[in-house]
């Protein structure tokens, strides 16, 4: 009896301990949620633009401090943070660099307390007209998709966040329905999976996302087997974010004006679609086209804008197949929101309007993932992508 009544007592306070010790670490989780953080805005610079701009927001209030410039630079319409939070990556979405007919990519170190950004250095991205790029897990390599000439690229990331020339270029091949829209590729996307070993990309041109193995110490990419998962003829997918558990990836699709729900397997890297939906209300008759999506990180809600109709959707995700349930339209409160951002945490959503020149914040339900407008818009000339960091 003893031995039984010790053994429940030291059981209890396991219990305690572990109870208390998830307690501080929520806390802790939501003291650095609440932390001031650097928000910087990837932009065109025709008009108001000069390149990268800066701001301060409070996760506590959802405010932001006015924008500065950070770094002046020619149509840095993608921005990508590296996992150490050290260095910043833009593409330069051109077809001139250094006279040869490819874009940009540019490395910047980040001053934490300032927000100011010092160039590194620049290379080519291997195509002409680069729209996205990201740093994969390990911060060995950038990715970027070059839409003009729907070729994708690595590069590699020295130790001082500088980058190599490319490791890899790969040139896609092929079209689509659309004569006017899809008469070549058009790389728009690329992104490792959660494992870091392969990387997919999405071309609207070919209506593919294309899967690659990836090896980032060696800045590699090689097409896996099957190379691709086909989408519907005229969709021309764009985005695409997985779902927390890495078992599902959710695609926007820009000229079809939907969402497809893909199956993923992680081990082959093979994607299988199990659903899409619209992203447009039915009595809808204008033009759009789809630009974003975000999968909230409670895996509960996903997110994509819309351009035309000027809104973000917001679904629910079913939490054992993951198909979605329509919840509602929410205006962005301005025009043409090509891209959004969940803040980390979870608690806002931040829309950027390019042609209204304007960022607006929005309070996410975390019970139905609702939005409702917060505080007064940020003016930025048009702004395409948003990405923060922790301030000091």
């Amino acid at each position: 009896m003893k031995v039984i009544m010790e053994l429940s007592a030291t059981l209890i306070c396991a219990l305690l301990a572990g109870g208390l010790l998830l307690a501080f670490t929520a806390a802790g989780e939501s003291a650095a949620a609440e932390k001031p953080m650097l928000v910087y805005f990837g932009t065109y610079t025709q008009g108001k633009s000069k390149g990268i701009y800066v701001s301060r927001f409070d996760p506590a209030t959802g405010r932001f401090s006015a924008v500065e410039l950070a770094a002046e630079t020619k149509n840095p319409s993608f921005l990508f943070l590296h996992p150490n939070q050290q260095f910043l990556y833009a593409v330069g979405e051109i077809s001139d660099f250094q006279g040869k007919g490819t874009g940009a990519v540019s490395a910047y170190s980040i001053d934490a307390k300032s927000g100011k950004l010092t160039l590194l250095n620049q290379q080519p991205s291997g195509g002409a007209g680069p729209c996205h790029l990201c740093v994969d897990k390990t911060g060995r390599c950038v990715l970027v998709a070059n839409y003009g000439s729907g070729s994708i690229a690595a590069l590699p990331i020295q130790t001082d966040g500088q980058l190599g020339q490319p490791g890899t270029i790969i040139q896609h091949t092929g079209s689509s329905v659309d004569r006017q829209r899809q008469e070549g590729p058009h790389a728009h996307f690329i992104i490792p999976d959660p494992n870091n070993r392969f990387a997919l990309a999405c071309d609207l041109g070919l209506d593919q996302v294309l899967v690659y193995h990836l090896d980032p110490a060696m800045a590699s990419l090689s097409p896996n087997t099957p190379p691709f998962c086909s989408i519907k003829p005229g969709s021309g997918p764009r985005h695409l974010a997985f779902h927390p558990s890495g078992r599902l990836a959710y695609l926007i699709n820009e000229m079809g004006s939907s969402l497809t729900v893909l199956s993923y397997d992680e081990k082959a890297g093979v994607l299988a679609e199990l659903q899409t939906v619209s992203t447009l209300p039915k009595k809808f008759a204008g033009n759009n086209s789809c630009a974003e999506v975000q999968v909230h990180p409670s895996g509960k809600f996903v997110y994509g804008s819309n351009r035309g109709h000027d809104s973000i959707v917001v679904f629910a995700a079913d939490s054992a197949s993951g198909k979605l349930k329509y919840v509602e339209h929410q205006s962005t409160r301005g025009k043409t929101p090509r891209h959004f951002a969940i803040v980390p945490g979870g608690q806002w959503l931040v829309a950027e309007n390019q042609d209204s020149n304007n960022v607006v914040v929005f309070r996410i339900d975390p019970e139905s993932g609702r939005l409702t407008p917060a505080g007064l818009p940020l003016e930025v000339g048009a702004p395409v992508c948003a990405q923060f960091v922790t301030a000091k």
